[in-house]
């Protein structure tokens, strides 16, 4: 029987997915993975390439929830934010700052740091041919690029909601909603992640709205765990303007089905191509995220409403969206239409794992994850 590789685990150590990864780990009888922190490899690469090319099992986890990784991110970007254009913060400036929960600073510029992040650790692996990475850096940045998942998908015969191209700003926002007869769409930032930047704008018969998951203050802009809704034109424009300043995914609202009268859609977490654990996201509003308001749903309740047809060709998407990224595990969000008349993906995740308290076999999320890394790894 081949033996089990240790594991290599770039993650931020203090953030609960290292610490639920390790204890999975030790739940499974395998040694603890040997973590390097996102703000050391960022710092000082060395601190992973100088690791020894010796059997292991990589996994890169979300560089999320730390506000020092956050600056760093951003200093790494900060470079290309002229050929970008978008907003920016520069190095001496972002050192005057301090902590600011919820505070949106720069997305662009950070995303633009991760990048080039992504592209050092591929460089880096090139150069350790024995370690097996379970999810490809090129890959990840794929997922992390809403505007690029949606067509590739929609090339590959996966239903997806319609983009709307050439959006610039709000007015031409509304001059493409009028030419294809368009209600209400979606806007998403490009890069975001757990409904982070996102509003879904309405045109009306009377006045048009906004509902919304950013606000504005004197400081600049934060994320909010309350959904707003906007009717001022002004206000609205300014959302708007911000959210497709820092390049925005912009795509036509599906009506959804519903569970009890809710909507709902549901997180399918893929591993090794199949689907492994699903999450109904169920709320009184469009937006289901579980921290802003939703709660999961009824998974056996969803199977029985669904028409079995419905339900497969659905798993059969999910099938297609995880064969198209070079990654064990894909996170992807999947909506049903109205009435369950077909269904659309509407974005892919590669840190969409972390979903705690579920269990498929007596197996939590991660444990299923490293017993199918280690199957993959002795596999002929």
């Amino acid at each position: 029987m081949v033996a089990a590789p240790p594991f290599i685990l770039i993650g931020n150590a203090e953030n609960r997915r290292v610490t639920l990864f390790q204890e999975a780990l030790a739940r499974q009888g395998l040694p603890p993975a040997t973590v390097v922190p996102w703000v050391d490899f960022l710092a000082h690469p060395r601190v992973l390439a100088d690791l020894p090319d010796t059997e292991a099992l990589v996994r890169i986890d979300s560089a999320g929830e730390s506000w020092e990784v956050e600056k760093a991110l951003l200093r790494l970007g900060y470079p290309d934010t002229g050929a970008a254009g978008c907003t920016a913060i520069s190095p001496p400036h972002l050192d005057m700052l301090g902590y600011d929960h919820g505070r949106i600073l720069c997305p662009r510029q950070h995303h633009l740091g991760f990048l080039r992040a992504l592209s050092e650790l591929e460089a880096l692996f090139a150069a350790h041919p024995r370690w097996w990475v379970l999810q490809s850096p090129a890959s990840i940045a794929e997922l992390f690029d809403k505007r690029l998942t949606s067509r590739r998908y929609a090339a590959l015969g996966v239903p997806v909601p319609e983009p709307l191209e050439g959006v610039t700003d709000a007015e031409s926002l509304r001059e493409r909603m009028r030419e294809q007869d368009c209600r209400e769409v979606f806007v998403k930032l490009s890069c975001g992640s757990s409904a982070s930047c996102l509003a879904i704008y309405r045109r009306g018969r009377a006045r048009d709205t906004l509902v919304t998951t950013i606000e504005q203050a004197e400081t600049g802009w934060y994320n909010s765990l309350r959904v707003r809704r906007l009717d001022d034109t002004a206000r609205m424009d300014e959302v708007l303007g911000f959210l497709l300043r820092e390049g925005s995914q912009v795509e036509r609202a599906i009506p959804k089905a519903r569970l009890g009268g809710d909507f709902f859609d549901c997180r399918v977490l893929m591993v090794r191509g199949e689907p492994a654990f699903t999450v109904v996201r169920q709320s009184r509003h469009p937006i289901t995220n579980l921290h802003l308001g939703g709660w999961r749903g009824d998974l056996d309740e969803l199977r029985a409403a669904a028409p079995a047809n419905e339900w497969e060709a659905a798993m059969e998407s999910c099938r297609a969206v995880a064969r198209a990224h070079d990654c064990l595990h894909v996170g992807i969000d999947l909506m049903f239409e109205d009435f369950f008349t077909g269904h659309r993906v509407l974005e892919a995740n590669a840190f969409g794992d972390l979903l705690p308290n579920l269990r498929r076999d007596g197996l939590t999320v991660y444990e299923w994850e490293i017993r199918e890394a280690l199957r993959l790894y002795s596999t002929p």
